[in-house]
């Protein structure tokens, strides 16, 4: 037999042995591909000028993910570098040079490699596809699909897949050439020893790195950067200290307590694990680390994607939205005929309104938000208010339900994180000469977000209360026939901007608004998820290639038990109790540190834009049930396969 044939028949049992490990590098290769579908898509790149960063964001990812999966690669070949040093030792005894075991090793992990990247490439151009129509979709522009390879994608891949395989490959090779019988033979046997080996050490380091812990924790959610680089140092020591400690300390904690030991099945586990976290206190600790950076990227930009939705709501719901602040009131239709004869020429309207937003002498709504226990601010001295007539229109225009306002009432229109404060608020309130009651309260989105009308909420009075307020800015609205295009909106922004005119008019476009949000998603919230997405296949491949490894040291372990009189259903109950603590341990820290953050970064947001279902806890929530979601598939994969393959038979 040739070494190509026998590359080949070892590389197809590698590929069944390591299937996992070959999945995950075959999915690692369409996305990159499909990420770099995007970069070089002209059709996407032009949806925006915004979408010009889209490029430099996704190959600042790409590079992370090069990173982390060149680590994979090094480690996953290592590992079965290990796990066939017995075969590659007798192919020394047999006859066989250094350099023909590494040649071997070499084309067995290329052919492997080379079928990844065939099948990672024809699968990331259907993922492609789906990233085209969700950046379509983003844009509201129609979707229909192109089958095509991009050869600049393609030789971008490759370029990434040469630097994440050749690398890790070149360095076994060169492993290999140089390694001894003995050392080939005995290289199994080789663990990682435990980092601290004295009680008083094990106790010094485990309580040094809690404390790392919670302060790097800390750090992280001040929002500086110097203070959250020092934070992420502190949280990469804890992991390393926590499970170097942790690792060695289960022993000695169990020697203390020999009735917790020898209770059930805990011994089983206890053995098994003890001698399974004593050599792995540096892969454990490596693997919450990608654990902890998974829960943070797909945490941020879960905050991201709904901050930049919300906020493109909130600015209009207008089709154009064009306002003037109180320097230039006097020459409001002056400053607004430029603006009406270029919509009279080129945008169709359904309906149009000009209207002032005044303010009230006497701030009394304002000043009981700022007391209540709400996040609330002002830069105004008094409450806004507009005339009943004014915002009847609006409300027509909207196509919401239509608002009767009794004699001597006035209305609230609020954004939703008002609503229950100023729900309970029933103070009478003055408005120009006149005492009015409250008459009820209205929350939809109704261009409250940059204080278009009002901060937060607006009163609505009778129009006689109101005609001796005084005005604080005017403001044209519009509902168009169709979308306002971004040409149109470029000549408005065009008049916006000429000299000759006074400057900081307000010019608002719901279709601009949207585009701006999602060019904004896709730059910031796709790289991020591209991240979570890759870093939680490298974690968790690594936890499941272990796991398929230890399938002959459980086959006799539990042949013995089963000779001993253990019965089957016990059997299981300890494989199921091992696979638990095992995969449960790198993702508990992980979850402590990345809450909090998750928390506090939705938290330091402007108030009132992630609500609902969009609030912060929600989605921590969202993003732990995603991750575990994905977590339980791996872990799923490795009970039933090992359950499948140690567990004796059932009679």
């Amino acid at each position: 037999m040739t070494l190509s044939s026998l590359s080949l028949r070892n590389a197809r049992r590698q590929a069944r042995d390591y299937l996992v490990y070959f999945v995950t590098i075959v999915l690692t290769v369409a996305l990159i591909y499909a990420f770099n579908g995007l970069v070089f898509s002209k059709e996407l790149l032009a949806l925006s000028l915004m979408m010009e960063s889209l490029p430099l964001m996704v190959t600042l990812a790409s590079a992370v993910v090069v990173c982390i999966m060149g680590w994979l690669v090094h480690y996953t070949t290592g590992f079965m570098l290990s796990r066939r040093s017995r075969e590659f030792g007798t192919y020394l005894l047999i006859g066989l040079e250094n350099r023909q075991i590494a040649k071997l090793f070499f084309l067995e992990n290329l052919a492997v490699g080379g079928c990844a990247l065939v099948l990672g490439i024809l699968l990331g151009n259907l993922l492609y596809q789906v990233l085209r129509a969700l950046v379509l979709a983003l844009f509201d522009m129609p979707y229909r699909f192109g089958f095509a390879f991009s050869m600049q994608a393609v030789a971008l891949t490759l370029f990434y897949f040469a630097l994440i395989y050749f690398f890790a490959q070149l360095k076994s090779r060169r492993r290999i050439r140089s390694i001894k019988i003995y050392d080939l033979i005995y290289f199994e046997r080789q663990n990682e020893e435990a980092v601290f080996s004295t009680s008083r050490a094990r106790k010094n380091i485990f309580a040094v790195s809690v404390v790392l812990g919670v302060s790097g924790t800390l750090l992280l959610l001040t929002g500086s950067l110097l203070t959250g680089l020092i934070g992420a140092g502190c949280i990469i020591a804890f992991m390393y200290g926590f499970f170097g400690s942790f690792s060695s300390g289960v022993p000695a904690w169990f020697a203390r307590r020999p009735a917790c030991k020898y209770k059930g099945v805990t011994l089983l586990i206890f053995r098994t694990l003890s001698a399974k976290l004593a050599t792995m206190g540096i892969v454990m600790a490596t693997v919450s680390l990608l654990f902890t950076a998974v829960l943070i990227s797909q945490g941020s930009g879960l905050v991201f994607n709904d901050l930049f939705q919300n906020r493109a709501l909130q600015t209009t719901v207008f089709d154009l939205c064009i306002g003037f602040n109180d320097s230039g009131l006097d020459d409001v239709p002056l400053l607004l005929k430029p603006y009406l004869d270029y919509i009279e020429a080129n945008v169709p309207l359904t309906a149009s309104r000009q209207y002032e937003v005044c303010f009230s002498e006497d701030p009394a709504v304002t000043d009981y938000l700022q007391e209540c226990d709400i996040d609330y601010y002002s830069y105004y001295a008094g409450d806004a208010v507009m005339k009943y007539s004014d915002y009847a229109a609006l409300r027509e225009m909207l196509g919401y339900p239509e608002v009767s306002l009794e004699s001597g009432e006035y209305l609230i229109h609020s954004a939703f994180y008002l609503q229950d404060a100023l729900s309970h608020y029933e103070l009478p309130v003055t408005i120009g000469d006149y005492t009015l009651t409250p008459g009820g309260i209205h929350t939809e989105y109704f261009n409250q977000y940059w204080d278009i009308n009002g901060h937060g909420f607006i009163l609505v009075a009778p129009d006689e209360a109101v005609r001796n307020c005084s005005v604080h800015h005017s403001l044209y609205v519009a509902m168009t026939a169709k979308p306002l295009t971004q040409t149109q909106f470029e000549a408005l922004r065009a008049i916006r901007n000429d000299d000759s005119r006074p400057k900081y008019d307000t010019l608002l476009s719901k279709t601009n608004e949207a585009a701006e949000a999602a060019a904004s998603t896709a730059i910031l919230v796709f790289p991020l998820y591209y991240l979570a997405m890759v870093l939680a296949m490298t974690a968790a491949t690594v936890l499941t290639i272990q796991q398929f490894s230890e399938s002959v040291r459980y086959r006799r372990q539990f042949g013995l038990l089963r000779k001993l009189g253990m019965d089957r259903r016990d059997m299981a109950k300890a494989l199921r109790c091992q696979l638990a603590v095992y995969f449960a341990m790198p993702a508990l820290p992980p979850v402590l540190i990345a809450v909090p953050f998750i928390l506090n970064l939705g938290g330091a947001v402007e108030p009132g834009v992630l609500v609902g279902s969009s609030h912060p806890a929600m989605i921590s929530l969202v993003t732990l049930g995603l991750f575990f979601l994905f977590y339980a598939v791996y872990i799923l994969m490795s009970y039933y396969s090992i359950k499948r393959n140690v567990l004796p038979v059932k009679n």
